[in-house]
């Protein structure tokens, strides 16, 4: 006898359906899985039996097989147990087959038939939505995320004895259907109006937001760099609906709890310097999206940028350029979203004092050399702001001290460049300034009068094609916040500071 479940493989945030078969034969009693199985899909027969045994139902005592269909798609993961289970109830007519056909199934079983939480809910979800299904049962502490993907009927289950009940279509338990009312609040982070001094660079993140520019930061140890990068997720707008999902969904697969709404804040990764390769681009042995991908449509943040290494930073050059990872293996390609504003913060040498005023470095030329030399040039050059931040002149403290803009104010700021931007770009598959090609720049929007500095920059060799490029970028985003229709001279030179590095004048 045979009868058959559905689940879902995952490939990046991607879904394909698979159909698990499961068929009695003559032989000994043992347990085989075929259609390309990792080695945590593999051991599910163990944990399917003592599942099965321990929700009070005979184990076949013959072969049985279990197919995963289509066979030349790898699969992992242990969200294939509760389907495994399914089918196999089914095939010894525990379970009517019929019936079982008609859900996804996604939970991992512990030994004695508890259905335990799973990576990946909502992804794989919103593929069998795609695919046409109707009904899923997922594990009773993900409702809230299963529930996220409109037109699926979501059936809960805590135990695998609970599948009785699902195929007979009675009711879910209502203590099991409660877990779906998970309203917490996603606040905005920290705020602006905690940075007091270093307006240049309050105004250099605005701009970074408005125009989605990658930064970099550097000075001294303790001036604020890494104050300005935590406080910049939040004057960026918030997601929208399509991006929410996605960057859900990438959270979710990462095994993050998302409980029941869609996560609409622009995200934020922080990885430490001695993070590994699999950590920050994503892989290892169970592929997962690392921490690039975790800050898509975010702000991923490398404080003390020179400790992470040649190999690591490099390895950025193709995600930042092209907005997406690719993890090849063997037998499958893996491709993840990565459309992250990169803030890189550095000190300029091991102790932190060279060229600060008042300040004795203890480091040896060299040593200076070659701690600034380990972002190397290739990166640098895909930064579009680069802002040295100096020690502040004087203490503020008490309570005469102005405060500084909030970050609700500078927000405002930045919707109404963004606006801008996106009016400008309606007709083109960008909304931001950052996103625009350097071609689209050159020949579909209006050119500064006045190209001279450029053509210096480029000359002296200050300036490469792609900073140029930047340049214009940055100089439309200084346009868009101070709401001129184009490009003015007084827009161009402050793009070229922030460009450079050089003190900034006013736009």
């Amino acid at each position: 006898m045979t009868a058959s479940s559905w689940s879902v493989a995952l490939s990046g945030i991607e879904g394909a359906m698979v159909e698990v078969e499961a068929a009695l034969g003559g032989g000994l009693p043992r347990v085989k899985v075929v259609g390309l199985p990792d080695a945590s899909l593999n051991e599910a027969k163990e944990r399917v039996k003592a599942a099965v045994v321990a929700s009070g139902y005979d184990f076949p005592q013959v072969l049985l097989t279990i197919n995963l269909s289509p066979a030349g798609l790898p699969k992992h993961g242990t969200h294939f147990d509760l389907a495994i289970a399914a089918a196999t109830l089914a095939c010894t007519a525990k379970l009517p087959a019929e019936r079982v056909r008609r859900f996804v199934y996604l939970g991992e079983l512990s030994l004695n038939g508890k259905v335990r939480r799973v990576r990946g809910i909502l992804p794989a979800l919103l593929a069998a939505s795609r695919a046409g299904f109707e009904k899923a049962v997922v594990p009773a502490g993900q409702v809230g995320e299963a529930h996220l993907v409109p037109g699926l009927e979501i059936w809960p289950v805590s135990h695998l004895g609970d599948l009785q009940d699902v195929v007979a279509g009675r009711p879910p338990r209502t203590d099991l259907a409660e877990e779906a009312a998970d309203g917490r609040p996603q606040d905005r982070g920290l705020d602006l109006s905690d940075v007091h001094g270093h307006a240049d660079g309050r105004w250099v993140m605005e701009v970074a937001a408005a125009g989605r520019h990658h930064v970099y930061l550097h000075g001294s140890p303790g001036v604020g760099k890494t104050m300005l990068a935590e406080r910049l997720p939040g004057i960026l707008p918030e997601l929208s609906p399509q991006e929410a999902v996605e960057v859900s969904a990438i959270h979710s697969l990462a095994g993050v709890d998302i409980g029941s709404r869609l996560l609409t804040r622009a995200p934020y990764a922080d990885p430490h310097h001695n993070c590994t390769m699999a950590s920050l681009i994503g892989g290892g042995r169970e592929i997962r999206p690392g921490s690039i991908s975790l800050a898509h449509r975010g702000v991923l943040f490398l404080d003390e940028a020179p400790e992470f290494g040649a190999k690591l930073l490099d390895s950025l050059r193709t995600p930042l350029e092209g907005g997406e990872v690719t993890i090849a293996r063997a037998n499958q390609q893996v491709r993840y979203p990565a459309r992250f504003q990169l803030v890189l913060a550095a000190n300029p040498c091991s102790c932190g004092n060279a060229g600060v005023v008042g300040r004795e470095c203890t480091c040896l030329p060299m040593q200076v050399r070659r701690y600034q030399e380990r972002l190397s040039g290739p990166i640098l050059d895909r930064i579009d702001i680069r802002h040295q931040m100096l020690p502040l002149k004087r203490a503020f403290l008490g309570e005469a001290v102005e405060t500084p803009e909030s970050s609700s104010a500078v927000l405002q700021r930045v919707l109404e460049a963004r606006a801008r931007q996106q009016a400008r770009l309606r007709e083109t598959p960008w909304s931001t300034n950052g996103e625009v090609p350097g071609a689209h720049l050159r020949k579909h929007l209006p050119l500064p009068s006045d190209l001279g500095p450029l053509e210096r920059a480029l000359a002296r060799g200050s300036l490469s094609h792609r900073g140029l490029d930047k340049v214009l970028r940055l100089a439309w985003t200084v346009a868009d916040l101070t709401g001129r229709e184009t490009i003015s001279p007084a827009n161009l030179r402050v793009a070229m500071q922030m460009r450079q590095g050089e003190a900034l004048e006013a736009a």
